[in-house]
């Protein structure tokens, strides 16, 4: 690992045994992209690398120069209007209302570790040893702005973590309307864009697609990461696969308004960037201020995209995801969502509590409906306080006494963002909504956006939340947010500044979060937007899970956790067993294969436990039990993606220890085929030299070559557990001198 600077090509070299990120000081005081990519070996002088010469049409830097036009150069981070007509990293009007900006090299400092981002989540490195960070100072002597380019190496990963800020040492104010985390400008366009969208219950959907001249990209706009498009974008060479092949991602930390997009110019360069989606968007710097943008995440992997996956998997898991639960197992949960609604009595949520006690749940999470006058959804919403005695009698306090005694932990839900017109706070501070002046605010589910860009209304709600956290001994939060942002206008703010609420807004819900979290540091915080529309990397360093869709059935949670896995770990997504036929689609499945899903996530339950049937009740317990002697290894192991549901008629995947002694496997068959053809898993990442056990079989000892090569058998018959619609088995590969426990069929 280390950060090269050579004065004599004026070349920056950033690299670790893994990856090489080289830039170059161009001559005109710009920076140039010479490559990304895998590694190789230092020298003085890659500058053979930078192309240029005469093309009709195009702009140059110089007088009778013709080598260097900035339309055809491979810019580090492009401005607009000065000859480069791609899409640009940033965009300033100034107070004479031009937007040329010349920003040029005017020095650079590297150190050992990596700074913290003010107000903002970011990666972090425990010991200094671990990171090398070179921050790259561009200057625009006639605007007196300075551009700060931040760029980390990690030691152990083949990431660079990105990010930028601005700041204004002249006398007259400039306007920031667009702000990139990244750009990369990469030598040819020959790949394929891969994306995760979708909707509300659809969450992150892998889509893949060629690139071509144009721009092509997803991103944002709804105040949120939105459950449509993930802010993450990865290019892939047409023949890369799970395993083999070069894929580049790019994942911003942030849970806002984003963009991504691939930008392929005529000569086939492809430009790749991602940050805050620049609409809306609009920032005044006034003298001696500044404005930092967001990290952007970007991986390199020539072992394909699971390479790409697990570099995510290991750096948001370990260095993103941060205090008391980042490394201890988390417990199993009951939540009475799906059971009661917010129709329930104390009565009522202590036999679900009391049942799950009996099933060896650890957890009892009571959703929505305990606080204000809350009954259904169009009311309550910002009295985070009891009011209700007949529901909850004895309190929130009470409750989780009664919780407590009988040998589990309490949790609690919030909807802190938002707020309903019948409410105390609405009727108190009608005010404090987003809403535009002279016009009515559009309802979403009945509830309204706080504004959470003004200071008094994070400590308004801050106060409230503490005091009731404060009053119980509550061992987890579940942090909703159930709807998008629309007429995002402040009332606090000047009209200047409107531009400014978007961004604020997301500030002001980090700095809640890190407020509670501050003050109840072992309290294990799960984030959810209607289930999935906020699980990015942002909400990760505040809330180390969350809840990966409100879609349960466990057929659809297959796809959404397959896609979900493409950068986040699976330590960081909520699952859970719910009731059938699914509240989301109607469908039936089974039990176990409803738990076999869940297995592969933070494990949880979401149904009336009391109306199973003794045989149910039976096999929940083997889950659980299963859950709990393996969820060291879900937290911890290496994932891998076997089998895609979105291309075939059955999805698997695996988990595989560090020191590869043990392995889940999860199969999962959507339909049933009749007379269907034997079906052989080759699974990845084990010990080609160990013996290992499948399940129980004591019988056999298969070779750790055999299972990756020949592949471990998944029979298709009447009389297999894995032959019919929505059938699955979860399977525990041990070393045959180790532990040997059972797998779960379905």
């Amino acid at each position: 690992m280390a950060i090269i600077y050579s004065d004599t090509s004026k070349e920056i070299h950033i690299f670790n045994d893994q990856i090489s990120y080289i830039i170059q000081i161009l001559d005109n005081g710009e920076l140039g992209n010479l490559y990304y990519g895998k590694k190789i070996n230092h020298k003085e002088d890659f500058s053979y690398l930078l192309e240029g010469g005469l093309r009709s049409l195009a702009v140059y830097t110089k007088d009778n120069d013709y080598f260097m036009s900035p339309q055809y150069t491979k810019m580090e981070y492009p401005c607009s209007e000065t000859g480069d007509f791609r899409e640009p990293a940033f965009e300033i009007k100034q107070i004479n209302g031009s937007r040329v900006v010349c920003l040029e090299y005017a020095g650079h400092e590297i150190y050992k570790g990596k700074k913290q981002l003010e107000g903002l989540p970011a990666t972090y490195a425990e010991e200094p040893e671990e990171a090398d960070t070179i921050e790259i100072l561009l200057t625009d002597e006639l605007l007196q702005l300075d551009c700060i380019l931040s760029y980390t190496v990690f030691r152990d990963y083949p990431v660079i973590a990105r990010n930028v800020r601005f700041l204004n040492r002249g006398e007259e104010p400039v306007v920031l309307e667009r702000v990139l985390s990244a750009s990369v400008d990469l030598p040819d366009a020959n790949y394929e864009m891969v994306s995760l969208a979708g909707a509300w219950a659809r969450e992150r959907h892998v889509k893949v697609r060629k690139i071509g001249q144009g721009v092509q990209g997803t991103g944002s706009r709804r105040g949120c990461s939105s459950a449509e498009y993930n802010p993450f974008l990865a290019l892939k060479r047409p023949n890369t696969t799970e395993n083999a092949g070069e894929a580049l991602g790019f994942s911003l930390v942030y849970s806002g308004n984003h963009l991504e997009l691939a930008d392929v110019d005529t000569c086939d360069m492809t430009r790749v960037q991602i940050g805050i989606h620049p609409e809306g968007f609009e920032w005044t710097l006034d003298s001696n201020e500044s404005f930092q943008s967001p990290e952007a995440i970007l991986v390199y992997s020539d072992q394909g995209l699971n390479g790409m996956s697990q570099a995510y998997h290991k750096l948001y898991q370990t260095r993103l995801v941060r205090g008391y639960w980042r490394d201890i197992p988390r417990p199993i949960l009951i939540n009475n969502w799906e059971v009661t609604g917010a129709d329930f009595t104390e009565e009522s949520v202590l036999g679900i509590a009391k049942a799950g006690k009996e099933l060896g749940i650890e957890l009892f999470v009571l959703d929505d409906g305990w606080f204000g006058s809350r009954d259904d959804d169009v009311s309550g919403l910002g009295d985070w306080y009891v009011k209700n005695y007949k529901k909850l009698p004895n309190g929130i306090e009470g409750l989780a006494d009664k919780v407590k005694a009988l040998g589990m932990k309490f949790g609690l839900w919030f909807e802190p963002e938002m707020v309903n017109k019948d409410s105390d706070l609405y009727r108190k501070h009608p005010d404090w909504i987003l809403c535009a002046p002279g016009r009515s605010p559009s309802p979403s589910r009945n509830q309204y956006v706080l504004d959470f860009s003004r200071q008094e209304v994070v400590d308004y709600i801050y106060n409230m939340m503490e005091k009731v956290l404060g009053s119980a001994e509550i061992s987890y939060v579940k942090w909703d947010m159930n709807r998008y942002i629309t007429e995002c206008y402040s009332n606090r703010q000047t009209p200047q500044g409107q531009g400014k609420v978007m961004h604020q807004y997301i500030l002001g819900v980090y700095q809640l979060y890190e407020r509670l979290i501050a003050r109840f540091p072992y309290i294990l915080f799960e984030s959810c937007a209607s289930g999935g529309a906020r699980f990015d990397p942002g909400m990760l360093y505040y809330a180390p899970q969350t809840w990966t869709s409100d879609d349960t059935d466990a057929m659809e949670r297959v796809k959404i956790q397959y896609g979900t896995s493409y950068v986040y770990p699976v330590s960081a997504m909520g699952a859970h067993v719910s009731e059938v036929p699914n509240q989301q689609v109607g469908r039936s499945t089974p039990l176990s294969t409803r738990a076999n899903a869940a297995m592969f996530g933070i494990f949880g339950y979401e149904m009336d436990l009391n109306k199973l049937t003794p045989e149910e009740k039976e096999l929940v317990k083997q889950q659980i039990t299963f859950v709990k002697e393996h969820r060291k290894l879900v937290m911890q192991g290496s994932f891998y993606r076997l089998s895609s549901p979105f291309e075939d008629n059955d999805g698997a995947w695996m988990l595989v220890s560090e020191d590869k002694k043990e392995a889940l496997v999860g199969y999962y068959r959507m339909s049933g085929v009749p007379n269907g053809p034997w079906k052989r898993l080759c699974l990845i990442g084990l010990d080609k030299d160990r013996k290992y056990t499948i399940n129980k079989n004591k019988e056999g000892l298969y070779g750790g070559d055999e299972l990756m090569n020949a592949g471990m058998v998944i029979k298709n018959s009447s009389l297999c557990a894995c032959g019919g619609d929505y059938s699955s088995g979860v399977y525990y590969i041990a070393d045959h001198k180790s532990k040997d426990e059972g797998g779960l069929q379905g």
